[in-house]
């Protein structure tokens, strides 16, 4: 009677312990926020404004109508100062909804991008001019993080 009595003390203990710890992982003060996908470029000397061309054109025409099928939230362009010659000094940012959204759409880009630009081989054609004015250094995705306490 004794060692049951303990059985089920220790049960509703462990019990106990698992819900507070349950508790505390969902009362987190932060909460993830939305998906970005960044280039780091490098626009070579003397092409700045060839590439802030291609920007304003076509990249800026394919950025608003994904916002307009809602394929993405927003876009941004930012420039910094290189630290090195071969430090990169423009970022292009694409914001997404989350992971799961960015990635169910890359079927639908793929079209927009081919009603946009054109098909594969003129795709590839574009990428080869654009590498004549500029260098992609790498690419990021990252989470924003909120941090305020989910509602």
């Amino acid at each position: 009677m004794k060692s049951k009595r303990i059985l089920i003390g220790a049960l509703v203990l462990s019990l106990l312990f698992l819900c507070v710890s349950v508790l505390a992982q969902v009362n987190r003060s932060y909460r993830n926020g939305s998906v970005w996908s960044i280039a780091f470029i490098k626009v070579k000397p003397g092409m700045q404004e060839a590439y802030m061309n291609y920007l304003t054109g076509q990249w800026k025409a394919t950025q608003e109508a994904s916002k307009k099928e809602k394929l993405i939230l927003s876009y941004k362009v930012l420039t910094t100062e290189a630290h090195d010659s071969d430090d990169w000094n423009m970022l292009l940012l694409t914001e997404y909804k989350d992971l799961a959204t960015m990635e169910a759409n890359e079927p639908k880009e793929d079209v927009l991008a081919q009603r946009m630009v054109g098909d594969d081989q003129k795709q590839i054609q574009g990428y080869k001019e654009r590498s004549e004015i500029r260098e992609v250094r790498g690419t990021r995705l990252a989470r924003e993080i909120i941090l305020e306490p989910r509602q």
